[in-house]
């Protein structure tokens, strides 16, 4: 098993979140309560956008995807720009076999 971790940087109103290890069942709440924390410091920047970066997660599982569009779906609510960088080739065949590549990719 390899942990999930994130690193948070800050960069001209964007805020990266890089996301490394496995986002399962076991470590959504982890990546839902931290991008939720960015996206209210977000709103209150106004102009802020966030970014997730996924590039170096070496699983993601249904429970993951999921949180994925839950934030998503939030960022849109309070109009704060998200997107999810560094989607892999086989992320990004996931996506689109689940339906999910219009959501996220």
């Amino acid at each position: 098993m390899d942990p999930l971790h994130l690193t948070t940087s800050r960069h001209n109103g964007t805020v990266t979140v890089a996301v490394s290890g496995e986002l399962d069942i076991a470590t959504t709440e982890l990546l839902r309560s931290h991008v939720l924390a960015l996206l209210r410091e977000a709103g209150r920047a106004r102009h802020a956008a966030v970014v997730i970066e996924v590039s170096r997660l070496s699983f993601i599982d249904a429970a993951g995807l999921g949180i994925l569009v839950s934030v998503r779906n939030h960022a849109r609510r309070q109009q704060t720009p998200l997107r999810i960088a560094g989607v892999t080739p086989a992320m990004r065949r996931l996506l689109r076999i689940t339906g999910l590549d219009g959501h996220l990719a």
